[in-house]
């Protein structure tokens, strides 16, 4: 799709919407990033899961990447209460695929540097971890934490300080621990052009349109019919 003709079905779309609704999604994107992902690895309960991505979105993190080699990602909807419909959940799946090399591998042509979270590293602590460069953040499962693999492939290690006897905070904590920390230091960098692009937020606010109208895929397409 061009981008006038994008531009046009947003604002025929629009009207089907309420102003506060319109005004919220403008309010949103203006704070969503892809300078900070999130890659969860094997994570297998829901509850966990659930609250990586509420956090995800709590915190204006447009994009998660979902590695599947052993478990499957289950989010439960009782505890997103609907955030993860307005994140870009990317999922490696692949039959007979290193899913984690293959995620990494994707993040790190993106020009992402991949940091895997381990209170066993100690490369960087959160409070001193370099976000310059765009950085995606790899949590482990609840029992395990990262694969061997994930550490052999990740470009640096972090881990956040703790002052307790536990040696760390479960991935749901730990994710939204992160989160606070680097887009808060993010969002006070003049150096850090964190922003989306007019483009991406177009193709967002197209498609949280759509799925804020019912029958907005009809709509869509009734549109293009008409205007093709």
């Amino acid at each position: 799709m061009s981008s006038s003709d994008r531009t046009a079905l947003i604002e025929y779309l629009k009207d089907f919407i309420t102003e506060a609704r319109w005004e919220k999604m403008n309010e949103v994107l203006a704070q969503r990033t892809r300078h900070l992902t999130v890659v969860v690895e094997d994570i297998y309960q829901s509850h966990n899961a659930s609250a990586v991505l509420r956090s995800c979105d709590g915190f204006g993190i447009q994009d998660a990447h979902i590695i599947e080699n052993q478990n499957t990602f289950d989010a439960s909807s009782q505890v997103t209460i609907g955030a993860d419909q307005w994140l870009s959940l990317h999922r490696y799946n692949a039959e007979g695929t290193d899913n984690t090399e293959a995620c990494i591998q994707n993040l790190k042509e993106s020009g992402y540097q991949v940091i895997a979270t381990t209170p066993h590293e100690d490369d960087y602590n959160l409070n001193d971890l370099p976000i310059q460069q765009k950085t995606a953040l790899v949590f482990g499962t609840e029992l395990d934490g990262i694969s061997e693999r994930a550490k052999e492939l990740a470009d640096g290690f972090v881990k956040i300080p703790m002052f307790g006897f536990s040696e760390s905070f479960n991935i749901s904590v730990s994710a939204a621990v992160c989160l606070y920390n680097l887009t808060r230091r993010m969002r006070k960098s003049d150096a850090i052009d964190w922003h989306l692009s007019e483009e991406e937020k177009d193709e967002l606010r197209l498609e949280w349109l759509k799925q804020s109208i019912k029958a907005g895929e009809q709509l869509e397409k009734t549109f293009l019919e008409k205007n093709s």
